[in-house]
């Protein structure tokens, strides 16, 4: 595998850690973290330059992964743990839409 996948792993798995702590000290709510999340994930779908670029599904299905992940690592979290990369990304491919 690509040190770069790897390295994005981490960083997703990172994040998710973070928002997890803000959750659990009260900073944030966990539909307040979806919120935002899902709002990325329509930014990053909605940008024109996909439109203009003619991106195929496969790529804008690259571009809203983080977003996606992270919805359910937060939806997904109990406590101070957060499932596996492994375990989200299946998830993330389970749960996008058939018409991407």
């Amino acid at each position: 595998m690509n040190v770069a996948n790897l390295q994005l792993q981490g960083l997703y798995l990172a994040f998710a850690a973070i928002n997890n702590v803000l959750v659990a000290k009260g900073l944030l709510s966990r539909e307040e973290v979806d919120r935002a999340l899902r709002l990325a994930e329509r930014t990053a779908l909605g940008d024109d330059r996909q439109v203009e670029e003619d991106i195929p599904p496969s790529g804008r299905d690259a571009v809203a992964f983080p977003a996606r992940l992270l919805a359910l690592a937060n939806n997904s979290a109990s406590g101070e743990e957060i499932p596996p990369f492994s375990e989200l990304a299946r998830l993330v491919g389970q749960t996008k839409r058939l018409d991407n």
